[in-house]
């Protein structure tokens, strides 16, 4: 749907002129949007992102990478990391830049198109020259505009998603990385001492202390350990790749460090109240699906309104002989009434209606799932720290103090042994469950969970260090 506008050279100045104006009322900005995305990023995950433009800014990441690799890498550095390395993010960063074009496009007017038309007919020779605006355009450019603007902000929320998702996903691999190393130095250590049993039961056999059956039980015990070993290993170096992956790393930045093992358990869980009112607040999944509402409820009342006037032009005409007049061109809905079109606006947003919905329903549902996995998991886990840890402890004690007074037998203490490496091993298991399950909840909120009473878990005096 098209328009023209043209009455004389002074018109045809005052049209230009306002058409430059209103062109230059909207402008690319300085950092394309992505100053909201950093900011919002910063906010729920306490750690900063940028957009990497220029050479300059890839060498003072590769300065940073330098600097974190050279220790340890804790969970929160291992974030930091991704949100700026991860080079999948930053192309998905790049995606407001052309949102922001699409913006600022829709608020700039057509060119103006200049006709010209010779002709002749003998000796006489007529010239018509033609300046056409596109005056729907006009008409319709505020609108246009206020749906890009919803598509711009649209944009801005999914990227600030994709930022959350990439530091969520992080810390889960980053947790997931450290309890495979640390359930490797553990079944590294049993192995070890199932060896050394193995040795034992191998030379007390040999002396006639022990039957074929003994030695057995204790040479099956160490195949299995040494199976578990490798199995340790290869989920620990799975782990440690996808962790890599998330964080961009490569060459010699593979020789990263992680700690030794997880932080221990928080003094209380968190206590949230009515986490599917928050989630529905919260998470930018939600509002990017009602801003699409928004935006196909409104691209449907420009369909209706334009449904009729597909085409119209209106030119200044000016020949060579000084006749001058305009020239209007108009469609004529004869045989398309804009019905399809308009039919087709309003099943889009149907749809949109519909995935709104649902996507309000799944973010409950996930709030509710992920904050009773979330306490569960920390029940678990304390009941193993609490209770099963120290009473493996004690009785472990009481087994090698009864060893030691010849009161029970060497295959007594190695059984003992194997039941204490299976509670110390399903321990690491439900530690690593916990702060998976804390990251989940954190992402079905859409931020992260306000600070743990206290962090640094006070611990009854007979359960000792964490295994």
């Amino acid at each position: 749907m098209s328009a023209s506008l043209m009455s004389g050279p002074l018109r045809l100045g005052a049209v230009s002129v306002l058409a430059l104006l209103l062109a230059g009322c909207t402008t690319l900005s300085s950092d394309g949007g992505f100053g909201a995305v950093a900011q919002t990023t910063q906010e729920r995950t306490g750690l900063s992102t940028r957009l990497l433009r220029n050479d300059d800014d890839r060498r003072a990441l590769d300065a940073l990478l330098r600097d974190k690799l050279k220790q340890p890498l804790s969970a929160d550095d291992a974030v930091q990391v991704a949100l700026l390395n991860n080079r999948g993010l930053q192309a998905t960063y790049w995606s407001l830049g052309v949102a922001e074009a699409d913006l600022v496009q829709a608020g700039r007017l057509q060119n103006p198109a200049f006709g010209f038309k010779r002709m002749h007919d003998g000796e006489s020779v007529a010239i018509e020259r033609t300046l056409t605006v596109n005056l729907v355009n006009l008409i319709t450019a505020p609108l246009a505009s206020r749906i890009e603007a919803r598509r711009f902000e649209q944009t801005r929320l999914a990227v600030s998603a994709a930022a959350l998702t990439v530091a969520s996903d992080t810390r889960s691999a980053w947790v997931e990385a450290v309890a495979a190393g640390q359930s490797v130095a553990y079944a590294l250590q049993v192995s070890e001492a199932a060896d050394a049993s193995a040795e034992l039961a191998n030379r007390m056999q040999l002396a006639g202390n022990w039957s074929k059956l003994d030695l057995a039980r204790e040479q099956a015990f160490y195949a299995e350990t040494a199976a578990e070993l490798a199995r340790a290993r290869k989920q620990a170096n799975a782990s440690r790749e996808k962790l890599t992956r998330l964080m961009g790393l490569w060459g010699e930045q593979l020789h990263y460090a992680l700690p030794e093992r997880l932080p221990d358990l928080p003094a209380a869980p968190h206590e949230l109240a009515d986490v599917e009112q928050t989630a529905l607040r919260e998470r930018l999944d939600i509002r990017a699906a009602t801003l699409d509402t928004q935006h196909t409820a409104s691209s449907l009342g420009l369909t209706r309104a334009t449904r009729l006037l597909n085409v119209l032009e209106l030119g200044g005409v000016r020949e060579s002989g000084g006749a001058r007049g305009y020239e209007l061109t108009l469609e004529i809905p004869l045989f398309d009434w804009g019905t399809a079109r308009t039919a087709r606006a309003e099943a889009v947003y149907m749809q949109s209606v519909n995935r709104l919905a649902e996507a309000a329903a799944h973010a409950r549902s996930e709030a509710r799932e992920s904050y009773l996995d979330y306490r569960a998991s920390y029940d678990l886990a304390r009941h193993y720290r609490d209770n099963v840890i120290p009473l493996r402890r004690q009785i472990s004690d009481e087994t090698l103090l009864r060893y030691n007074g010849m009161l029970v037998s060497v295959f007594e203490l190695l059984a003992d042994a194997r039941e204490q490496a299976g509670a110390v091993h399903a321990y690491i298991g439900a530690l690593k469950d916990f702060w998976t399950a804390q990251g989940n909840l954190d992402r079905a909120l859409g931020g992260t969970l306000p600070a743990a009473p206290n962090t640094n878990t006070a611990k009854p005096a007979n359960n000792g260090d964490q295994p």
